[in-house]
């Protein structure tokens, strides 16, 4: 079965060769074709992507479901001569967030089916994120949610992404991006405070928890294809402030990412 282009990417990183692909998340007709003409422009594959509240299967605040943002941007690469296949769709920060004031079993539906949705759209780049607390979720609300919670989650919504993708064995298999340590839409709020990088500990329990999720649900193969983990490296931006990237205080963080190959990914 023919490699995602992502996996190639993360192989020539693994070998010391810089390599990636620019993303860009969003659903305005003008910047994407910007960045379409932009790819065409350098022979580049691109990665377009969608979030959650964005798009989904009820429409998201842009009104489109995720074949509805598919099509989108295929008549824009069609408008400006650009090959189908150089274009890669991606969903960021699937999961329940849009439905996070429902019950858990409400909110856990809905976000099962919008990721079904996605999958069958041809979106392959799949960021899983059940790190949100919903409705009747047990604790300090104020505090994040049991990190097993989020693992078990996480491992149902590929579940049903691979459900999807082994209807239509032909179709490019999905590549995945676990885990969340990242601000709301915007930047972050809170203005001249340090941001807070990822504990080693953090990630690491992140990685375990779901890999083990994962085979819990039968789910070997796919975890071979988990890309990376959302951390925060220390750079984010506000209304008024920008936090630039201090290499010291990511050093811990750098060197654990270099030997996630215990992982498998």
């Amino acid at each position: 079965m023919k490699k995602h282009p992502l996996q190639d990417i993360v192989s020539l990183q693994k070998q010391g060769i810089p390599k990636g692909v620019f993303s860009v998340c969003s659903a305005n007709r003008f910047v994407i074709e910007t960045t379409l003409e932009y790819a065409m422009m350098k022979g580049t594959t691109v990665l377009i992507e969608a979030t959650c509240n964005q798009v989904n299967q009820f429409g998201g605040y842009t009104g489109m479901t995720p074949a509805d943002f598919r099509e989108m941007v295929f008549s824009i690469a069609e408008d400006i001569g650009l090959p189908k296949d150089k274009i890669i769709f991606g969903g960021d920060h699937l999961g329940p967030n849009p439905w996070k004031d429902q019950p858990s079993d409400q909110a856990m539906h809905n976000a099962i089916e919008m990721i079904r949705e996605y999958a069958k759209a041809g979106f392959t780049k799949l960021h899983l994120d059940a790190s949100m607390r919903l409705a009747d979720d047990p604790g300090n609300e104020n505090e994040p949610l049991n990190p097993e919670f989020v693992a078990e989650r996480t491992a149902l919504l590929c579940l049903e992404a691979e459900k999807v993708f082994k209807e239509s064995p032909d179709t490019l298999q999905p590549v995945y991006v676990i885990g969340t340590d990242v601000p709301p839409p915007g930047g972050t709020q809170n203005e001249g405070k340090s941001i807070h990088v990822t504990s080693v500990q953090d990630f690491e329990r992140t990685v375990e928890l779901t890999k083990k999720a994962f085979f819990d649900y039968g789910l070997h193969e796919a975890w071979g294809r988990v890309i990376a983990v959302v951390v925060q490296p220390g750079v984010e931006f506000g209304n008024e402030h920008i936090f630039e990237y201090d290499r010291n205080r990511a050093r811990e963080l750098t060197e654990a990412n270099k030997k996630a190959s215990k992982y498998s990914f």
